[in-house]
C-alpha cells in the first residue's frame, strides 16, 4: 500500500468514523494559528485514545507531551466528573495553547480546566515531582514527547503505573528505522520497552501494528498492558496481536 492510499484510507475511516467536533476543530486551528508543529495525534488516533480510556475504566490519566492540548482534550473526555488528568509540556509556547484550548472545551457543562492538570517543565523534572506528590497510580499513560528521552518516560510509566493499566507510546517505529542497528539517530533507537532493563516479570504486554487480530493468550492481571503506535503519519494499529 502506498502512502497516498494510505493516507486516502485514514482519510476515509476518519470521515465515516469521526464527526466533526467544534472543540477539536478550534483547537487545531488555534494550534495551527499560534505556528505550534502539526504533531498532534490525528481525528482517529484520537478516537481510538477516547476509546481505549473508556474500555479502560480510566479515572486518573497521565499524558506526557501537550502540545496544543488536542490529544489531551480526547482523553479528558473520557473520564468521569471527578475524574484527574495530568498532562505535561515543557515548551511554555506550546503550554500556553493548550491552556486556551482546553479552557474553552466544556464536558457536562463544565469547563475541562477542572480536570485537567497542565504542568510546565521538563518531564524528567516533573515526574518526580508528580510521584513526590503522590499521584499516581495512573489508568492509562500516554507518551508522546520527545523520542530519544522515551526508555526514560517509559520507565516512569512503570513506576507510576498498577495492575492492569494501559501505557500507550506514540511514534516508535519511526518508518521501520527502528530495526536499523546501524542508526545513530537517538529518536530511532529508543524503543521503550528494553528487555535489557526491565525484569521479565514486571515486563508489560505489548500489542503492536500486525495485519491480523490473533490473540494467543490473554494478557495476565498483574502487569501493565502497552500499545505501541507506529507512526504519526498513520492510524493506530486497526488490529492488534498480543506477544
Amino acid at each position: 500500500m502506498t502512502q497516498e492510499q494510505w493516507t486516502a484510507v485514514d482519510r476515509y475511516f476518519t470521515d465515516l468514523l469521526v464527526p466533526p467536533d467544534p472543540a477539536l476543530d478550534r483547537a487545531l486551528q488555534t494550534s495551527a494559528a499560534a505556528g505550534l508543529p502539526p504533531h498532534n495525534v490525528s481525528p482517529n488516533q484520537g478516537k481510538l485514545l477516547l476509546l481505549l480510556a473508556q474500555i479502560q475504566g480510566a479515572r486518573s490519566i497521565l499524558e506526557i507531551g501537550t502540545l496544543g492540548g488536542y490529544s489531551t482534550i480526547w482523553l479528558a473526555r473520557a473520564l468521569p466528573s471527578d475524574g484527574r488528568l495530568i498532562t505535561l509540556e515543557a515548551n511554555p509556547k506550546h503550554a500556553e495553547v493548550a491552556r486556551t484550548n482546553i479552557a474553552h472545551t466544556n464536558i457536562a457543562h463544565a469547563s475541562l480546566s477542572d480536570i485537567v492538570d497542565l504542568r510546565l517543565g521538563q518531564a524528567l523534572s516533573t515526574l518526580p515531582q508528580i510521584a513526590a506528590e503522590g499521584h499516581g497510580p495512573f489508568d492509562l499513560i500516554f507518551i508522546d514527547a520527545d523520542k530519544p528521552n522515551n526508555p526514560e518516560y517509559f520507565a516512569w510509566a512503570l513506576q507510576l503505573s498498577h495492575r492492569g493499566s494501559l501505557i500507550v507510546a506514540d511514534n516508535v517505529v519511526r518508518n521501520g528505522a527502528v530495526i536499523d542497528s546501524a542508526s545513530d539517530d537517538p529518536s530511532t533507537n529508543c524503543l521503550p520497552l528494553s528487555r535489557a532493563s526491565v525484569p521479565r516479570q514486571s515486563r508489560p504486554w505489548v500489542a503492536k501494528d500486525t495485519t491480523g487480530l490473533r490473540s494467543r493468550s490473554s494478557p495476565p492481571t498483574n502487569n501493565p498492558k502497552m500499545i505501541l503506535d507506529p507512526q504519526c503519519c498513520v492510524s493506530f494499529p486497526q488490529s492488534m496481536e498480543v506477544k
